[in-house]
């Protein structure tokens, strides 16, 4: 099954349905209202699927600003409210030390190296974050 929405730049962002998974890619710059939709049209698909996991794919993604940032934390909380853990996957350096200097922390917000390692945790979601070395979650 798969949802999406189309940007105004002609932008489509899939979201894709693996399992109990949803699996989202995002490639280039999203503009504020492209990720604003994003958000939604996530929030229906997790509550219209019963996944229990949101993969966010942001490896194609180069520029990262405080409002994007700021929707990829509104993401995962409107996901745990609808019992769906997130992890941001494929996160660049230069991506990572952008929302540092921005003094986002994204709290909440788990990431993953890459889109497997961030399945594999979402497979392990009955095992508490504590006795898992291999998540990290931002305090």
């Amino acid at each position: 099954m798969t949802w999406g929405l189309q940007g105004p730049a002609g932008i489509h962002v899939p979201v894709l349905k693996l399992g109990d998974v949803l699996l989202v890619t995002l490639h280039g710059e999203l503009d504020d209202k492209t990720a604003e939709q994003l958000q939604q049209d996530i929030g229906e698909a997790v509550a219209g699927s019963s996944a229990r996991g949101v993969v966010l794919d942001v490896s194609g993604v180069e520029i990262v600003d405080s409002f994007l940032g700021r929707v990829f934390a509104e993401i995962a909380s409107h996901a745990k409210l609808l019992a769906a853990e997130t992890v941001v996957a494929g996160m660049r350096p230069a991506v990572a030390i952008t929302l540092v200097e921005l003094g986002l922390t994204l709290p909440g917000l788990r990431t993953a190296l890459d889109t497997d390692e961030a399945l594999r945790m979402l497979s392990r979601a009955s095992t508490p974050l504590s006795d898992d070395p291999g998540r990290r979650e931002n305090a």
